[in-house]
């Protein structure tokens, strides 16, 4: 099998990837220390700054201010305050106050969270911003917020009082089930070192407490500019005039004299390996996790870099087979992967993790660790490895195609690691030429050596996470044991592959013909009919040179089954892709496509069926052979891939039944869509119902008759290259005799759904380890029929207008929320070309359980104010600039114009000319924007929410479910006597709860 792509297309010619020189590798060549391709050096006070011209995407900015101070550093009574000064940052400095950082970003369009944010981790607080640069100003702005957070935050009793609401509901919003696992197994994993109790998001007693003179004295003791870089890359016209830039709003920035050198703080290795069992309630499933601690390796040199080339064909072949195993009869696990990754500044890891049935981690284990001991004994195989090779050498490929398309997000991101972690940066050109000199050369036996750092005694921990604990420390030392033995009696067999087919498709299909086509200028597309009826619009673009999208719907979906097979014809995606949905079960078709970067898949909804692609323009044929066989593979389910899908199902039910917020999204679907079948979650009982065969049958038939299917193909495409395999393995599918599932849009089912008329305000009460709280306020949306292209882009407007006001009123303001989501839903309607759009806008956040009631009046009173007062000027062109900014961005990418076309084919005023129903969304969304003012978004938040919002709307709120111990407490001081006697009865409820949640955790 070839397992690289037939270089025959002119796009591999002309970037010459394949005719790239091999370099004569001299392995203890160091790189350079210098990063390559930017300008880079270091002000008189110590700042570092990299500079970068990059044009992608076009007048915009990825900038950062990388420190070297994370909450390793802190103090007993500061745990937390790294994050605190963060938070304070975007809150108050010296230039800017109450949030006017976020505000002024937002009205050059640049969103708070998606292009202003910020992380702190152990080590480091890297504060970044996304920025249009297309007006002189803006970049010099930008760097000036910077230079504030470096040296100029403002830390004041009140502002920190302010902020802590917003800081404490992150907290408390990392207490979830994932966030307990997450914290419990850092600890595990650090035990011995100083980071083992620096959880960046600390204390609740020192988020509550600490004062703000605390929090001053950590940022001027730890926040010196010879701890930071600062990172520019963007469309800039030079570097020159922008590292002068840095230099005005840096240069005159100065820290403390004598600042303390950040100091490194070891790991003890050990080898006896550690070992936990973790019980708990709301987990979403079993799993297991193994972990392998060791320092950090050096990429200084060649050999270094042939190394982790190495390391990373290990843990691809290794994951390889961990996904083969997952696909075999009885699977020992769901799923399964390997990874290396950077801990701590001093740490790495390698971590494998495995989901399993429950009750089942033993067994997950236990395969993992033979794995491992199966590769210490026999390797990989050579075949294994020309595998994982050609995966490598695909994807150096493709970066090296677009080498100069790189998101100026991911060359900003090489150089803040360049920064915190000293990595080299050698540019793609000279990596490539590395890489394609070095990979064939790497052995089986070479790779397969790296087995031997996973092993008991490498530092190693094992972890088992469980909702019922049924694995002990004494089982999991015993699995350890017995495998150990396996080993040194050799008595594990080599590895037993598959056999792989050499094609896809196994005879080539007749080619179809073009039977109409048409041009459309206004898209710059091409739209042609096929003899078997398929209409294939395709669009050529140099965003991205080693880019194809590709999407075909057809009308007709779940909504038109009777409620009786729904289910089982809902899972139809589900069984037939665990079979093989392209002729081929996914294991064997995982080596069939090694070397090729492609990727198709198919979704089953209300009112569409769907397949999607992406794939390199040298494997589009590839991918539309998948496509042909898609069409032609008849699924016929076996037993046992049947049991492996719906025991996945059942655990996945399971899980969401132990999570408190299942009930909480539960009772918010049957409130606001009238306890639909559509929307009504699944229940085990469900499941048993299912039948496999119907399911399998629908699927079939949902991919079947090519005629009532329009594919639109957007990317980097040679028509005389695409269009020959278009005829051939699209134009090749064959008709049906008689139309299969041909719907007309307008004559769909509708699924039935009603909101309700009145108001609604609930709790939900759930059992929870520790308090969630989390509010969801809906309103009914009715979009009228003639004006729907105007009203639908009004929609989006008014939905991030209301999204920006409650984030200033809850957050902002009153400082009582970390977020607030507001989110459209329009997708219960069928797409009839006639009929009128009801759907609902919904706000969402997380709070203190107590004030939870009391932010919803708030936020009804903003949304009210809205409707009465109008926003202000400066809300609307805050609104316009970040649509409009992200609406350039969108015009750079084929993501973005694969939509836009779809949304015209499937626009009610579309009548088969799609250019025409462009156009029209086009200058719906232009009417939409030049006429937005503070009065006509106040009359479009009247006409589109009910008015007064208060008369109509519902609001669930989760709650953690109140037990008899805390009523009990309640009564405490309302009687004498009893008191006393309730007061031991709450006791012993104390020491039996404490007694059972230890036993589940231990």
């Amino acid at each position: 099998m070839d397992l690289l792509p037939a270089e025959n297309s002119q796009i591999a010619k002309k970037h010459g990837f394949r005719s790239l020189k091999l370099v004569n590798v001299n392995m203890d060549q160091e790189f350079e220390r210098r990063p390559f391709g930017v300008d880079y050096g270091r002000l008189d006070n110590g700042l570092v700054y990299y500079v970068r011209r990059n044009p992608k995407p076009r007048m915009r900015a990825a900038l950062a201010l990388v420190v070297k101070v994370g909450s390793v550093l802190e103090e007993e009574d500061e745990r937390g305050v790294a994050h605190i000064v963060e938070h304070l940052a975007f809150s108050a400095t010296k230039k800017y106050t109450n949030h006017d950082i976020v505000r002024f970003l937002e009205s050059i369009g640049a969103e708070f969270g998606a292009c202003q944010n910020a992380v702190t981790s152990a080590d480091e607080t890297i504060y970044e911003l996304f920025v249009p640069v297309d007006k002189p100003e803006l970049l010099s702005q930008a760097i000036s917020v910077l230079a504030e957070f470096s040296s100029e935050v403002r830390v004041s009793k009140e502002d920190l009082e302010k902020e802590r609401g917003a800081v404490m509901e992150e907290y408390r919003g990392n207490r979830n089930a994932s966030g307990r696992m997450q914290d419990a197994h850092w600890i595990l994993m650090m035990e011995g070192s100083k980071y083992a109790e620096r959880l960046p998001i600390g204390l609740e007693k020192v988020i509550r407490t600490v004062s703000h003179e605390t929090v001053k004295q950590f940022y001027q003791k730890w926040y010196h500019l010879h701890n930071m870089a600062v990172i520019a890359v963007g469309d800039f016209p030079d570097t020159k005039s922008v590292v002068d830039l840095i230099r005005t709003h840096f240069e005159e920035k100065s820290s403390a004299p004598g600042p303390p050198p950040v100091p490194l703080f070891p790991f003890p290795s050990h080898e006896e390996p550690r070992f936990s069992c973790f019980a708990e309630s709301e987990a979403a499933g079993s799993a297991v996790m193994v972990s392998y601690k060791m320092p950090v390796d050096e990429l200084k040199t060649v050999k270094h870099y042939r190394d982790m080339l190495a390391e990373s064909m290990f843990l691809h072949a290794l994951n390889q087979r961990f996904f083969k195993m997952s696909r075999r009869k009885d699977p020992p696990y769901f799923s399964c992967s390997a990874a290396a990754d950077v801990l701590v500044r001093p740490l790495k890891a390698y971590i494998m993790s495995s989901s399993c049935k429950e009750k089942g981690t033993l067994e997950a284990l236990e395969s993992m660790l033979i794995e491992v001991a199966r590769v210490r004994l026999h390797g990989f195989s050579e075949r294994e490895i020309s595998v994982v090779r050609a995966l490598l050498m695909s994807e150096i490929e493709s970066a090296y195609l677009e080498r100069d398309q790189m998101q100026s997000t991911s060359l900003r991101d090489e150089y803040v690691q360049h920064f915190i972690r000293d990595e080299p940066v050698i540019g793609i050109e000279y990596e490539a030429q590395l890489q394609k000199s070095i990979l064939p050369h790497i052995s089986a036996s070479e790779v397969s050596r790296y087995a031997e750092k996973l092993q008991p005694s490498c530092s190693c921990v094992i972890k088992t996470v469980e909702p019922r604990a049924s694995a002990t420390i004494d089982d999991l030392k015993k699995i350890v044991s017995k495998i150990n033995n396996l080993e040194k009696e050799r008595s594990i067999s080599p590895w037993d592959d598959e056999q792989i087919p050499e094609e896809i498709v196994n005879r080539e299909p007749t080619p179809g013909d073009i039977v109409e086509q048409f041009e459309y200028p206004n898209i710059g597309a091409t739209e042609m009919i096929l003899s078997n009826g398929m209409r294939v619009c395709y669009k050529c673009t140099d965003f991205f040179d080693d880019q194809v999208l590709f999407t075909g719907f057809s009308y007709g979906g779940l909504s038109e089954l009777p409620e009786s097979e729904y289910i089982s014809c809902s899972m139809g995606s589900t069984i037939a892709g665990e079979i093989g949905v392209f002729g081929y079960r996914p294991s064997v078709l995982m080596d069939m496509l090694a070397g090729k970067r492609v990727d198709v898949g198919t979704k089953l909804g209300a009112y569409m069926r769907t397949f999607t692609g992406d794939c390199s323009p040298t494997d589009l044929e590839t991918a539309l052979q998948l496509v042909y066989q898609l069409f032609t593979t008849n699924v016929i389910p076996g037993e046992e891939d049947v049991k492996i899908v719906m025991q996945m199902a059942e655990e996945a039910v399971r899980a969401q039944e132990r999570d408190p917020y299942t009930a909480f999204a539960n009772r918010v679907k049957e409130l606001n869509y009238g306890n639909s079948y559509f929307f009504r979650p699944v229940r085990l009982s469900d499941l048993r119902k299912v039948d496999p065969l119907r399911a399998c049958e629908y699927f079939n038939s949902c991919f079947q008759d090519p005629s009532s299917f329009t594919v639109v193909i957007v990317g980097n495409i040679d028509p005389r290259i695409a269009l020959p395999l278009i005829l051939q393995y699209l134009g090749g599918i064959p008709k049906p005799s008689k139309p299969i599932f041909h719907f007309n849009r307008d004559d769909l089912k509708g699924l039935p759904f009603k909101f309700p008329t009145t108001v609604i305000r609930e709790v939900v009460r759930s059992p929870m380890v520790e308090a969630q709280c989390s509010v969801q306020l809906c309103f009914p949306v009715e979009l009228k029929n003639g004006t729907m292209v105007e009203e639908i882009h009004s929609v989006g407007f008014l939905s991030k207008l209301l999204e920006t006001k409650i984030m200033q009123v809850l957050r902002f303001k009153h400082g009582q929320i970390y977020s607030a989501g507001v989110s459209v839903f329009l997708g219960g309607n069928k797409p009839s070309r006639t009929s009128d759009v009801r759907g609902d806008i919904s706000i969402n956040f997380s709070c203190d359980p107590e004030i939870s009631s009391k932010l919803v009046d708030l936020a009804l009173e903003e949304i009210l104010r809205l409707q009465e007062e109008g926003p202000s000027d400066q809300d609307v062109s805050t609104v316009v600039e970040i649509e409009q900014r992200a609406h350039e961005n969108g015009l750079q990418e084929n993501y973005y114009w694969l939509e836009r076309i779809l949304r015209s084919y499937q626009s009610r005023i579309y009548s088969g000319n799609v250019g025409t129903s462009f156009e029209f969304q086009d200058e719906g969304r232009t009417r939409v924007r030049e006429s937005l003012t503070p009065l006509t978004a106040q009359m479009a938040l009247q006409r589109i929410l009910p008015y007064p919002c208060k008369n109509q709307y519902t609001v669930v709120i989760l709650m953690p479910r109140r037990f008899r111990l805390s009523r009990l407490f309640s009564r405490r001081t309302s009687y004498g006597r009893d008191a006393k006697i309730l007061a031991g009865i709450a006791g012993l409820t104390i020491f039996v709860f404490c007694l059972w949640r230890y036993s589940r955790k231990s």
